[in-house]
């Protein structure tokens, strides 16, 4: 019987390998989508654990926060690159769950990120009908495991299409993000502090206009928190 069950584990592999997102080894727990090779090679930033950081610092004197953090180093040609591309384009949902709950992980060490409630940052519908899912919701859903706070997704919305920020400028991506969201549930996150979840920050004007769609409810503490930062 024992024999019987490890050839059909084995003719399932064959079929449907199961193989790290980040090299393509196969010598990896079956829960997970990374080897601990590439986790241990994820280029880690520990910005949760430092005030005035660099994530936080490029938010001063734009966006009033409690805290800012992105976990990760982001540079082309990367590891890191490569798996934000299998999670964004190719489909790769459980490596984003994965991902979500290493961030989790990684801010429980921090007491500057004991927020009350996740908030992803919205896409704009079409371009989430495209993707299958929000990226950003993704993420929250695995942090959400680990840091045992409510994910919420029906707070803000992001009725307009914007352009692609990837050509413009600090000031361009500022007005092309100008009045993009809207704050339709206040009520929900009155008195809270909220985690604003996104994938990548690069100059911050998408967070920061977002964030301060939110900062209209009343009472409302805001941090920021994405999965990788632009280059060191």
């Amino acid at each position: 019987m024992i024999r019987f069950k490890e050839i059909k584990e084995s003719f399932l592999h064959l079929l449907f390998p199961h193989v790290c997102a980040g090299c393509g080894s196969d010598l990896l727990n079956e829960e997970s989508f990374l080897c601990m090779r590439c986790i241990d090679a994820m280029p880690e930033t520990n910005f949760e654990l430092h005030p005035d950081n660099p994530v936080e610092k490029n938010f001063w004197g734009r966006l009033p926060l409690v805290g800012a953090s992105a976990q990760f180093y982001f540079t082309k040609e990367s590891l890191m690159q490569h798996l934000m591309h299998q999670f964004k384009y190719k489909g790769n949902k459980e490596l984003g769950l994965q991902m979500g709950k290493i961030m989790g992980d990684q801010l429980q060490r921090s007491n500057r990120f004991k927020a009350d409630v996740l908030i992803p940052l919205p896409l704009f519908p079409a371009k989430e009908k495209k993707r299958g899912y929000n990226q950003a919701t993704v993420l929250c859903e695995g942090m959400a495991e680990n840091m045992e706070i409510p994910v919420m997704d029906n707070v803000i919305i992001r009725p307009q299409h914007t352009e692609t920020q990837t050509k413009k400028g600090r000031i361009e991506r500022w007005k092309n993000m100008e009045g993009k969201f809207v704050l339709v549930n206040p009520a929900a996150i009155y008195d809270k502090h909220v985690l604003l979840v996104d994938d990548v920050i690069t100059t911050g004007a998408t967070l920061e206009a977002c964030g301060n769609e939110l900062l209209k409810a009343k009472n409302v503490k805001l941090s920021v928190v994405t999965f990788c930062t632009a280059s060191r």
